[in-house]
């Protein structure tokens, strides 16, 4: 992490779950950082309980806005550019499939053309997920050579976003003067997320309540990290790639095989570490589709940068119902993720 004291690092999408916390590490790092999102996308919010806005230079704009969004560019002058602002929520993008790609598409078409007119990026990120694959509902890992042809709105709209990547790397970086990579994470879970339609934050909705966990898909697998793995990788992906661009390319960011659980199983865990007597109820609403089946294959990642996983699944539950109660209890949430940070980088 001491590659980034004193880097000049714009995060877009830094009022969300994962951006807060990465804007909490590049702090704790030493970057100077420049935010450029909407305003926090769920109330309560993690950026706001934990005070990101006063760590970071914080704008609120939309990624849509070309026009505001090359005035960011002008006056902070960005070395690094990691890009998570997005439309994230697969039933939303039924319910506003023109938003979504409209966010998720050009929004990607803004920043990386933000990228192509300046002189001061070396390094671009593009954090997109792992549901831009076709989804064959085959029982091993993606890899990152697979044919990407997300199903849904959502999943569709954030293999675009991998294509328009592709096609400015191809068409106007070929020079090498600024190295790109995508991110393609799996599930991720921690504390602070408030999303609706997500299973950990409606667990610990449930836990406050004193109700019974709904879970509408038990049997669905997924892969399942804490979010600090995510973010570690990302971190790690932009500093390699900015002092040698052979770094640059696509890489699967997940857990290893034995943390891809179903659904219903994450959610014993939960209720095991949670306590208290929950339990959980299989209310299946049928609903929109979503992919039944998807893991991801990480070997690239390890063999290219010798990357491990850091937490299980069991440890990133643990460390999701640490700060919920914290946050139940009034306590300061600020100092609970800088605890986990410390906690999890140790040794590193």
């Amino acid at each position: 992490m001491s590659f980034y004291k004193g880097k000049k690092v714009l995060v877009t999408g830094h009022t969300g779950f994962k951006g807060s916390w990465l804007c909490k590490l590049l702090s704790m790092a030493g970057a100077e950082v420049t935010g450029y999102s909407l305003l926090p996308p769920t109330e309560p919010s993690l950026f706001k309980l934990a005070n990101i806005e006063q760590e970071i230079n914080s704008v609120i704009g939309d990624i849509r806005d070309l026009a505001a969004l090359q005035q960011v560019f002008e006056k902070q002058q960005p070395e690094i550019v990691l890009h998570l602002a997005a439309q994230p929520i697969v039933r939303d993008s039924y319910k506003e499939p023109v938003y979504t790609y409209e966010t998720n598409v050009m929004g990607t078409v803004n920043i990386l053309e933000c990228v192509r007119k300046s002189s001061c990026v070396k390094s671009f990120l593009n954090v997109t997920t792992d549901k831009v694959y076709l989804n064959k509902e085959w029982h091993w890992g993606y890899r990152e050579n697979e044919e990407l042809d997300g199903f849904d709105p959502y999943s569709n709209s954030k293999s675009c976003s991998e294509l328009v990547t592709h096609s400015y790397k191809n068409s106007f970086f070929a020079d090498g003067r600024v190295a790109i990579s995508t991110a393609r994470a799996g599930n991720v879970i921690g504390g602070g997320d408030f999303a609706h339609d997500r299973i950990v934050p409606d667990c610990i909705r449930a836990a406050i309540a004193g109700q019974d966990i709904v879970v509408r898909n038990p049997f669905s697998t997924r892969p399942y990290q804490h979010v600090l793995e995510p973010l570690a990788a990302y971190l790690m992906i932009a500093a390699r790639q900015y002092e040698d661009i052979k770094f640059a390319g696509y890489y699967n960011v997940g857990p290893d095989d034995v943390d891809c659980f179903q659904t219903g199983a994450l959610v014993d865990l939960f209720v095991s570490k949670w306590g208290a007597g929950l339990k959980w109820i299989n209310e299946y609403d049928g609903g929109p589709h979503e992919a039944n089946f998807l893991k991801l294959d990480c070997s690239k990642l390890k063999a290219v940068f010798g990357w491990k996983p850091r937490w299980n699944l069991g440890m990133a539950i643990e460390k999701t119902v640490e700060w919920a109660k914290a946050w139940q209890n009034g306590e300061d949430v600020n100092a609970v993720m800088e605890r986990q940070i410390k906690e999890f980088f140790k040794g590193a």
